[in-house]
């Protein structure tokens, strides 16, 4: 595992434009796969993401800008821990809160998995930093089990365990079990479906507080777009419809963290792991906007 993160940088910057102290945004590599009940090779989707960073641009032709002279700091990578999905989540969570409670307001913390089963770790730390927290989830399924295959820290639970912590506004679902719908309907759990999120996304973004962490699972994509994923679900969004989604959310709310997770990059296609690279590279950017950094 050490030899797939070595001398790697997302973007592959110059000293001077990643170091730790210098950079606003911050990189966490978190390679964990435990509990994927389909496809399987999330523990790879970091180093893809990485990897095709290396080849992108770093000028933004539609925002116009270099983003990347902010500086992008990637930070050793997560070891896994091998006594089960509830363990990994604890010691992330406080791995996470040990990196941003020494971070300044002018920093952001990026965590890159991985399965979803991962996001509940950084939403507790987050929490502990802003206390009127409240996460964006984007995904194709609800990811509201309370329970699956054996666990309560499955991938298919990720938004249940978040909502633990802080609420949770989900975008782009279109795919949820009886049992998902019931807790859904009983809880009031916002839900905007893959078409009324596009409709509605000042209601979207009036259910949110101030602070938000947005939780970015790939297979909100539609297949055509993101096959390289773990249960791929047709009728997604467009990568298009993504960006300006996310350029919507930067604009009013302040983003404070975020995770990209459940990438399962191909060997015979390049693309998604490019056109994940190139989202996050996205999103830096109008985060960067809209904090006046640029």
């Amino acid at each position: 595992m050490k030899e797939l993160f070595a001398k790697y940088n997302f973007c592959g910057l110059p000293e001077d434009l990643s170091s730790k102290e210098k950079s606003h945004f911050h990189i966490l590599p978190i390679p964990y796969e435990a509990t994927t009940s389909y496809g399987h090779g999330t523990i790879f989707g970091p180093k893809a993401i990485i990897d095709a960073s290396l080849n992108m641009e770093v000028f933004d032709e539609e925002l116009w800008q270099d983003t990347s002279s902010l500086g992008i700091h990637t930070l050793p990578f997560v070891e896994p821990v091998s006594s089960g999905p509830e363990e990994m989540i604890k010691a992330l969570s406080e791995h996470v809160y040990k990196i941003i409670s020494k971070m300044s307001k002018d920093k952001i913390l990026i965590c890159l998995g991985g399965e979803h089963s991962i996001s509940p770790g950084p939403v507790r730390a987050f929490k502990r930093k802003y206390p009127k927290l409240s996460v964006l989830h984007f995904d194709a399924h609800a990811d509201l089990r309370d329970s699956y295959q054996g666990t309560p820290y499955s991938h298919a639970c990720a938004a249940r365990r978040m909502l633990e912590s802080c609420p949770v506004v989900s975008c782009g679902i279109r795919s949820i079990s009886p049992d998902e719908a019931v807790f859904a309907k009983k809880s009031s759990q916002n839900i905007f479906w893959y078409k009324s999120a596009f409709e509605n996304i000042d209601k979207v973004l009036s259910l949110l507080t101030d602070d938000v962490y947005i939780s970015l699972d790939v297979d909100v994509l539609d297949p055509s777009v993101m096959p390289s994923t773990g249960t791929p679900e047709p009728d997604g969004w467009t990568w298009r419809e993504l960006c300006n989604f996310l350029r919507a959310v930067t604009e009013k709310k302040n983003v404070v963290g975020l995770d990209i997770v459940e990438l399962e990059p191909k060997q015979e296609n390049r693309g998604p792991d490019f056109s994940v690279a190139k989202l996050l590279y996205r999103l830096m950017g109008h985060i960067a906007v809209s904090k006046k950094w640029m």
